[in-house]
C-alpha cells in the first residue's frame, strides 16, 4: 500500500512490490493473479479488519442517538486515517469494475452491515428495517465526505469538517442539541 500511495497504482510494478515484501514476484501472480488481485485482497483484508473494529473496539453508547454520533465520529477518524489507502482505492474503483465490485461488497455492504448490527441493539427505538439500514449507510457517507472529501480533496480544515459531521449526525437522529430553523 505504501508503494501504491507514494508512486501511484499504475506506476508501481509487481517487481517493486515483491522486493518491498521480500518475496518472489511470481508469488504475487500465483496467489493474487497480479497487481489488481493484490489490491482487491488488500481491500478485503483491510475492510474485514475494520468491520471487526466496529464490533469490538467501541463501547456501546447508552442510546441510539449517542451510538450514532459515536459511530459517525469514529468513521470520520477512520476515513482520515485511511486517506492514503483511499487515494489509491477510489480512483481504481472508478476505472476498474472489479475493484468497484470489491468496494461495493466489502467497503460499503460489509461495513454497513456491521454498523447496522450495532444500531439494532437499541430495541427501545422501533425504526423500520430500511430506516436502520439508511442510518448505517449515513455513517459511511458522513465518514467519507467529512473524513476524506472535504479535508483531503478540497483542502478544508479537518477539525471544522469533523464538527460539521457531528452536526449533520445530530440532525439525522433528531438530537435536541441541534435546532433546525425552517
Amino acid at each position: 500500500m505504501e508503494l501504491f500511495a507514494s508512486q501511484g497504482y499504475e506506476v508501481t510494478t509487481t517487481r517493486e512490490i515483491a522486493a518491498s515484501a521480500g518475496c518472489a514476484e511470481g508469488l504475487i501472480h500465483r496467489y493474487f493473479k497480479g497487481k489488481a488481485g493484490l489490491l482487491a485482497a488488500m481491500i478485503e483484508h483491510r475492510v474485514s479488519k475494520e468491520a471487526l473494529d466496529v464490533s469490538h473496539k467501541l463501547q456501546p453508547a447508552p442510546n441510539l442517538e449517542d451510538e450514532f454520533l459515536q459511530l459517525v465520529d469514529r468513521e470520520v477518524e477512520r476515513i482520515w486515517e485511511s486517506r492514503d489507502f483511499l487515494r489509491v482505492f477510489i480512483p481504481r474503483a472508478i476505472v476498474d469494475p472489479a475493484v468497484g465490485s470489491v468496494m461495493n461488497r466489502t467497503f460499503i455492504s460489509a461495513r454497513a452491515k456491521a454498523i447496522s448490527e450495532r444500531l439494532k441493539n437499541y430495541q427501545t427505538v422501533k425504526l423500520p428495517q430500511d430506516a436502520m439500514e439508511a442510518l448505517a449507510q449515513a455513517v459511511g457517507m458522513l465518514g467519507l465526505v467529512f473524513g476524506f472529501v472535504r479535508p483531503v480533496l478540497l483542502g478544508h480544515d479537518r477539525l471544522r469538517a469533523k464538527k460539521m459531521a457531528a452536526t449533520m449526525a445530530k440532525i439525522l437522529v433528531g438530537s435536541p442539541a441541534v435546532s433546525v430553523v425552517a
